[in-house]
């Protein structure tokens, strides 16, 4: 049964690709409801593969419970930021209409948005300082601007558990700090916060619980309690790393 705090429930997660060996292997774990969560490991590790099968853009055998329902059932309460490497920015399509795609889950067949849906797209354009760029084509924008449009979006879509791989790379410090004070907002109001991330010596900084995986979860928990020399050199390997401080980090 599940329990009210339970947002996501992974139940040993096995990816494989063409019949190689897994990039992901009996991962199993709870991440609880209002929860601000990195993935953090070696490149190749599995950490966007595993993010992919949590929204179901990757084929596994296993099981995903969204609030305790399969991802079919839950498909809009889940928000999804890719890696910006992984979108075409020069499709022609303008930062308002980007938003938009995030109320599409909402509408039902053949129905177009709503007044209600411009009045959200509107709101969350404003929320992250970005409406006067409504008409702008998305691709003409900063790096740390088209973050900001995909935040947008996520918010219109007024989803409960948010997915973002790598949404600091290619920003600079200040819309790090923005997006870094976004994300704890959405936490402090419920929400569930689901990051890749690369960064070991903020790490510890952003996240209230670390999954640290290479192909199996190595550790998964409070970051204060995970985030410690035995599992980060079980994660990256003696090779890959120094001590710090106490710390393991990459050279």
């Amino acid at each position: 049964m599940m329990r009210m705090y339970e947002a996501v429930r992974l139940k040993d997660i096995t990816i494989s690709y063409d019949g190689n060996s897994p990039v992901i292997e009996g991962a199993s774990c709870v991440i609880n409801k209002g929860s601000k969560v990195g993935i953090i490991g070696p490149n190749g590790a599995g950490k966007s593969t595993l993010m992919k099968a949590i929204v179901g853009l990757l084929p596994f055998k296993g099981e995903v419970e969204i609030f305790g329902k399969s991802l079919k059932q839950s498909y809009e309460k889940v928000v999804y930021l890719p890696q910006q490497e992984e979108i075409d920015w020069k499709f022609p399509v303008s930062v308002f209409d980007v938003v938009m795609m995030g109320r599409y889950v909402h509408l039902g067949w053949f129905k177009g948005p709503t007044k209600e849906d411009y009045k959200i797209v509107e709101e969350s354009l404003k929320e992250v300082d970005l409406w006067e760029y409504r008409d702008r084509q998305v691709g003409k924008l900063s790096g740390g601007q088209r973050q900001r449009v995909f935040l947008a979006r996520a918010l219109a879509q007024k989803a409960e558990i948010f997915l973002l791989d790598e949404p600091f790379e290619g920003v600079d410090q200040e819309t790090e700090e923005r997006i870094c004070d976004f994300l704890d907002r959405l936490s402090k109001e419920g929400k569930t916060v689901i990051v890749v991330h690369h960064d070991l010596k903020k790490a510890k900084d952003y996240f209230d619980d670390l999954i640290m995986i290479n192909h199996r979860i190595v550790a998964y928990g409070p970051t204060s309690q995970v985030f410690i020399p035995t599992y980060i050199e079980k994660t990256f390997s003696k090779e890959s790393v120094i001590l710090e401080k106490g710390l393991v980090i990459l050279k």
